[in-house]
C-alpha cells in the first residue's frame, strides 16, 4: 500500500516509413497509413511512456531531420515504424546517426489479405514487414545494431503487445539510469573484495552519477526530524508490518516500543536526506564507535530502506553499488528487486534460501512483512528493528552485475521458482528458491559465472529482457540454465 514516488516517463522516439512514389499512385493510401500509424502511437502512449512522433520520413532528406528531432529531445528508445515498404535511404540517416538504441516494429493492420478481393493497394498497406531484412541489412553494414524487431498485427495481438510493453520497461529502465544519483557512503564491509567498484567505471557503463556522501550527512537531517513526523511515521509501519512473538531464534524477540520508534526516526531521517541529495538510490555502510550517534542511525536504516525501496528508491547495505544498480532496474521493471544472496541448501526438498539480512522490496512480500526486534545483527554491529518476509509464490528472477578480470562489468541472470513453505524465523528476509534442472547443479553454474555474492530479486521469468539491457548497453551478459 506503499505509494511510488516514481515519477519520471521514458522517452520513446517513433517515426513511420514509406515509400513517397506511391503517394501519387494510389489515392488514400497515405491517409490510411497515417491512421494507422496513429493507432500504433496510441498503443504506446497505453503502456505509460512519453510518445515523441516524428511522423513520416520518405524521404533522405526527410531522414536527417527526423534525426535531428530524435537527438534533440534526447528519447530513451527509437521505434520504427514499418507502415509499408520504404527503401532504406530514408532510414539510413537516423540509424547512422541517432544516439538511442533501435527497435523496428512491423504490425500489419490486417491478419491476412482478403485474397477474393485482394489488389496492390491492400498489399502496400499490409506490406510492413517487406523492407524490413533491407534495413537491418543496412544497419549492419553501417556497424549499427537494431536491437529488436517486432513483427505481428497492429489489432487484437497479445504477443506483439506484450513486446512492445517489454520495450516501454526497457526504456523506463534507461530512462531511470541516465543521470540516476546512485549515491555512496560509507566504504565497504571490512573486507568484501567483490563489493568494490570503481564510480567512474559506474558512471561509464550506465551513465548514473556517484554522489560520495557522509554518515554526518544524514545526521544532519536526523537533527531536524520533529515528533510529528516520527508519528506519522509510525502510522505506516504499524499499517504495513505485523509485529509477532517470537518463535525459534534467542537472538530475535518481539518488536519493541523502543525499536520502532527508532526505525521510525531513521527513517524520517532517510526520507529527508534522500530528497536534499536528489538520491536515486543508495549504497552503504558504516560501523561506527560503540554506542555513539553515528552507530545508532547508521544500524537503524532497515526499516526507512525497505519503505524507501518500495517507493522506487534502491536502498542497500555493505556499500553494494553494483547491486544497487541491478535494483534500479528491477524496479523499474516493475519486477521488485530485493537485496540478496543464497543462504542454506535444504538437499532434501531440492532448494536453497534465498534471501537477505538487509533492506527488502515491500511489493514482492507474500502476505504482510514482519518486524522483529534483534538483539544483535549477526557478523555486523548494532541492534534493532529488522525486516522479515518471503517473496511471493511463483517465477522468480535474479539480476547479479559483478566485473571480469579486465574490470568491466558483467550481468549474471537466473529464473527459479519461489515456493510456499516455513522460513527460518530470523528477523531476516527469505524465501524457498528451487531451480533446474535441480538447485545444486543450478547454484554451481551460477558460481561458476564469477558472480558477487549479492543479486538483484525479483518477481516472474525476466531473463530475456534483462538480457536486453545489457545488450543496449553493451554489457557482457549471461543467461544460467
Amino acid at each position: 500500500m506503499i505509494e511510488r514516488k516514481v515519477t519520471k516517463k521514458a522517452k520513446i522516439g517513433v517515426f513511420a516509413v514509406a515509400h513517397a512514389t506511391y503517394w501519387a499512385q494510389f489515392d488514400g493510401l497515405e491517409k490510411n497509413i497515417m491512421k494507422y500509424h496513429a493507432d500504433f502511437i496510441s498503443k504506446l502512449k497505453s503502456f505509460g511512456v512519453e510518445v515523441v512522433d516524428v511522423g513520416m520520413v520518405d524521404s533522405n532528406e526527410k531522414g536527417f531531420e527526423a534525426c535531428d528531432k530524435l537527438n534533440g529531445a534526447g528519447v530513451d528508445l527509437i521505434m520504427c515504424n514499418m507502415v509499408t515498404y520504404a527503401t532504406s535511404s530514408v532510414f539510413a540517416p537516423i540509424v547512422r546517426n541517432c544516439t538511442a538504441p533501435m527497435v523496428l516494429v512491423a504490425l500489419q493492420p490486417r491478419e491476412a489479405l482478403d485474397y477474393t478481393k485482394a489488389n496492390t493497394f491492400m498489399q502496400l498497406e499490409n506490406d510492413n514487414i517487406c523492407s524490413v531484412p533491407e534495413f537491418v541489412g543496412v544497419a549492419v553494414r553501417f556497424n549499427k545494431k537494431i536491437h529488436d524487431v517486432i513483427i505481428g498485427t497492429l489489432y487484437n495481438d497479445a504477443e506483439a503487445d506484450a513486446e512492445i510493453k517489454k520495450w516501454c520497461s526497457i526504456a523506463n529502465v534507461l530512462a531511470s539510469l541516465k543521470g540516476a544519483r546512485m549515491g555512496l557512503m560509507g566504504h565497504v564491509l571490512e573486507s568484501m573484495y567483490d563489493m568494490h567498484a570503481d564510480p567512474t567505471a559506474i558512471s561509464s557503463a550506465f551513465g548514473v552519477h556517484v554522489p560520495l556522501l557522509e554518515i554526518d550527512d544524514v545526521l544532519d537531517e536526523y537533527a531536524k526530524v520533529t515528533e510529528e513526523e516520527i508519528r506519522a511515521k509510525i502510522e505506516v509501519i504499524d499499517r504495513e508490518f505485523d509485529m509477532p512473538e517470537p518463535v525459534s531464534d534467542p537472538v530475535t524477540g518481539k518488536l519493541t516500543d523502543e525499536d520502532k520508534y527508532q526505525a521510525a526516526k531513521t527513517a524520517v531521517a532517510l526520507d529527508r536526506f534522500v530528497e536534499k541529495y536528489n538520491l536515486t538510490g543508495l549504497a552503504y555502510y558504516y560501523e561506527g564507535q560503540e554506542d555513539s550517534l553515528h552507530r545508532k542511525v547508521a544500524t537503524t536504516f532497515i526499516v526507512g530502506n525497505s519503505i524507501l525501496n518500495a517507493q522506487g528508491t534502491p536502498m542497500c547495505g555493505e556499500f553494494d553499488i553494483k547491486t544497487c544498480i541491478a535494483m534500479l532496474i528491477m524496479d523499474r521493471l516493475g519486477i521488485g528487486g530485493s537485496f540478496a544472496e543464497f543462504h542454506p541448501f535444504d538437499f532434501s526438498e531440492d532448494f536453497i534460501l534465498v534471501g537477505h539480512d538487509g533492506p527488502h522490496h515491500l511489493a514482492i512480500a507474500e502476505g504482510k512483512p514482519v518486524l522483529r526486534s534483534l538483539k544483535k545483527y549477526h557478523g555486523k554491529p548494532g541492534r534493532g528493528a529488522s525486516v522479515e518476509f518471503k517473496i511471493k509464490e511463483g517465477d522468480i528472477t535474479m539480476l547479479g552485475i559483478t566485473q571480469t578480470g579486465d574490470g568491466k562489468f558483467k550481468f549474471v541472470i537466473g529464473e527459479g521458482i519461489s515456493k510456499k513453505g516455513p522460513i527460518p524465523p530470523t528477523g531476516n528476509t527469505n524465501t524457498r528458491g528451487f531451480f533446474e534442472p535441480n538447485t545444486k547443479t543450478f547454484i554451481k553454474k551460477w558460481v561458476m559465472e564469477g558472480p558477487t555474492h549479492h543479486y538483484a530479486l525479483g518477481i516472474g521469468k525476466h531473463a530475456d529482457t534483462i538480457a536486453k539491457i545489457a545488450e543496449v548497453l553493451g554489457i557482457e551478459y549471461v543467461i544460467v540454465k
